[in-house]
């Protein structure tokens, strides 16, 4: 065999044994995404605590108004005996973790974040009591879900918007529901106008009628409190269980 027969021969014998360590990995891939799916089908008990998730910009400081409002909202909330649940950053995030701190001053509720590593995000802001730390937004916005009791969105850019298209999403096929979406704002309300033009009222049924009823549309944060407030008082007169349980 020639040098050059040699070099093609060994080259081949590579592709070959890429193409069976793929086919491998891939295989594991699959079977791991299995088990995945199935243990997130597992739908865990009512849960023991009411949590409100509170998704917004990464971007506002403090000294900006809507800093102040997420502040004072995740203040109320955690007064109520609310848990709050953030991704764990800056911004308002930073805001709502804070709050819930001003707001239990007995420290019986909890303030949870979910940072995500990024590379360029910061580190977890200082009020954050519980940290679970995630590499991906998938088993991060999973992990969302299976904490909370409602979530409140306040003004947020793209990520934002993603965490809000999921939950919405999440009931209108009912793996997700008797759960507040609440959309604090104004940018939100546009948004819901701009889905019933295009999505139920346009050319194309898109989506059905029902499906824009699903987000609360909240202009102030006392509206917001007003929703929690009922809803806690469903979830309170619901549980029978009578624990008085250590928290997590």
């Amino acid at each position: 065999m020639t040098d050059s027969s040699s070099r093609v021969a060994k080259s081949n014998s590579r592709v070959v044994a890429g193409e069976e360590t793929f086919e491998v990995v891939e295989d594991a891939l699959v079977e791991l995404w299995s088990v995945v799916n199935d243990l997130a089908r597992i739908r865990p008990p009512k849960p023991q605590y009411y949590r409100v998730t509170v998704f917004g910009s990464s971007r506002m400081r403090r000294g900006d108004q809507l800093f102040e409002d997420v502040r004072s909202l995740a203040q109320q909330l955690s007064s109520m005996g609310c848990d709050i649940v953030t991704g764990g950053g800056p911004g308002l995030m930073e805001a709502a973790n804070e709050g819930a701190k001003l707001g239990d001053p007995s420290n019986v509720t909890r303030s949870f974040g979910l940072p995500i590593e990024l590379g360029t995000e910061e580190e977890p802001n200082p009020f954050v009591e519980k940290i679970y730390r995630h590499r991906t937004f998938f088993s991060r916005l999973h992990h969302f879900v299976r904490l909370s009791s409602a979530f409140i969105v306040v003004p947020g850019g793209l990520g934002t918007l993603l965490e809000a298209a999921m939950i919405w999403q999440l009931c209108q096929v009912k793996h997700v529901s008797g759960i507040p979406l609440i959309l604090l704002g104004e940018m939100w309300e546009e948004l819901t106008i701009w889905a019933r033009e295009y999505m139920v009222g346009g050319e194309r049924d898109l989506a059905s009628p029902q499906d824009m009823d699903i987000p609360y549309c909240a202009l102030t944060v006392n509206d917001a409190v007003t929703i929690i407030r009922e809803d806690l008082e469903r979830f309170n007169s619901e549980d029978e269980s009578g624990n008085n349980a250590a928290r997590p």
